[in-house]
């Protein structure tokens, strides 16, 4: 069996139809591995991400969501802005019903972050 190795982050999400569009029900998704760079350091930051979502017509394909959050690596990005930035890219693929992006930032300079961003 033959496999592609994706080799390079993307900021394309995928949305796929929804397999139970008449039901509302929760969608959680967490990684731990989230990097960017800080702005004004260039140092990496580190943060745990969680997406809680109702779907709407899509779901989001989790490859495609791996790929994209593994874009933000090398990108110099606030926290606040980067959990913003999320929420609209997904609320843009996929429209849900209701969505939440949760980071969880590690301790930098003694003070640790988390931002919450909730649609609509």
């Amino acid at each position: 069996m033959s496999f592609t190795v994706p080799t390079e982050p993307t900021r394309e999400l995928e949305a796929v139809p929804n397999p139970h569009p008449g039901r509302e029900y929760v969608v959680r998704c967490q990684t731990p591995e989230f990097t960017c760079v800080c702005p004004r350091t260039g140092q990496p930051d580190f943060a745990t991400v969680a997406i809680e979502y109702v779907p709407g017509p899509s779901i989001v394909e989790l490859k495609s969501l791996k790929l994209y959050l593994w874009s933000y690596r090398q990108e110099g990005a606030f926290h606040e802005d980067v959990t913003n930035r999320i929420l609209d890219d997904l609320v843009a693929a996929i429209s849900p019903r209701r969505m939440t992006v949760r980071t969880e930032w590690l301790v930098r300079g003694g003070i640790t972050t988390t931002v919450e961003a909730s649609h609509p």
